[in-house]
């Protein structure tokens, strides 16, 4: 269990101006938000992870005896996943204990201002659909995520409602937790200056963006993984701009349910709106208590 409470920033200096104040609050608040893990923990976590998934996913074949991977039960399949992300968000806890205890608000379970939040989200949004539209009108993209149908959707309420969970609950939370939570975190304390102006957040954006794609590999067409990646760069961006993990999560949500809903289940837009209501529920029952006590950035 992580623990929520937030240190107290330090006073400001005496004879410091009003403007000197809240100069120093902002970077106060800035160095706040960078974890103490270091950079070298986010491959090293990438490599543990894959580990761990992949034994953790055999034993699960083994243990339902599903011999034949072309012919996996969706429910094994589903179970797979599961396990699967859930190794990331071990190998995450496990790098970052090696430093400190880990808290809530380092991986960005910290409440964030609904104006700020939602603002910063809409302007995610377009910039991912908006990219992923000239991207898809260059190349002439077609097909769908292939994720939906291996998981059952299509063929029992059951199988439905465990996909829906996974793909619109469990994934994203397991997903921003490892990729905006820690790797982002971690890979923005590399220092990179150029014209005097320290790009090192941008660096760590197109990385973990890159590595938010390849993940994906398998279990995505091909052709998506290149807005797969835009999609892991703009929640970067959005996880910075917020200094919280929860509009990252609502956003990822969002997508999966809207994925989900037009590519595999042709559903009405009140049935996918639903749907994501619905999602965005359960992750905040689920996730919301952590970030409860730690406050915003200002």
């Amino acid at each position: 269990m992580l623990p929520t409470a937030a240190p107290e920033p330090p006073p400001p200096a005496d004879g410091a101006s009003p403007a000197d104040d809240a100069s120093s609050a902002a970077a106060r608040a800035r160095a706040a938000d960078v974890p103490p893990w270091p950079a070298w923990a986010a491959p090293a976590a990438v490599v543990l992870g894959l580990g761990l998934g992949a034994v953790a996913t055999i034993l699960v074949d083994v243990a339902a005896g599903a011999s034949n991977e072309n012919h996996v039960p969706p429910a094994i399949s589903i179970i797979g996943d599961i396990v699967f992300d859930l190794a990331f968000v071990v190998a995450a806890l496990y790098f970052a204990s090696r430093v400190t205890r880990p808290r809530a608000g380092d991986f960005g379970f910290r409440r964030v201002g609904l104006k700020r939040g939602l603002g910063a989200a809409i302007l995610a949004v377009v910039a991912y659909y908006g990219l992923t539209a000239i991207y898809a009108s260059i190349f002439a993209l077609k097909g769908a995520d292939k994720l939906p149908s291996d998981l059952g959707v299509t063929h029992s309420t059951a199988a439905l409602i465990a996909a829906s969970a996974f793909v619109c609950v469990i994934a994203p939370v397991a997903e921003e937790f490892f990729f905006r939570g820690f790797i982002f975190g971690a890979l923005r304390r590399l220092s990179l200056r150029v014209g005097g102006r320290d790009l090192g957040v941008w660096v760590a954006a197109v990385l973990t963006g890159i590595l938010f794609g390849l993940a994906h590999t398998g279990s995505a067409s091909s052709q998506y993984l290149v807005p797969l990646g835009f999609l892991g760069f703009v929640l970067c961006l959005l996880r910075w701009r917020t200094g919280s993990l929860y509009p990252c999560i609502a956003v990822h949500s969002a997508n999966n349910a809207l994925a989900l809903g037009v590519n595999q289940l042709n559903w009405t837009a009140l049935e996918i709106t639903g749907l994501i209501a619905a999602s965005w529920l359960v992750v905040a029952a689920i996730t919301g208590p952590l970030g409860a006590r730690t406050a915003p950035l200002r």
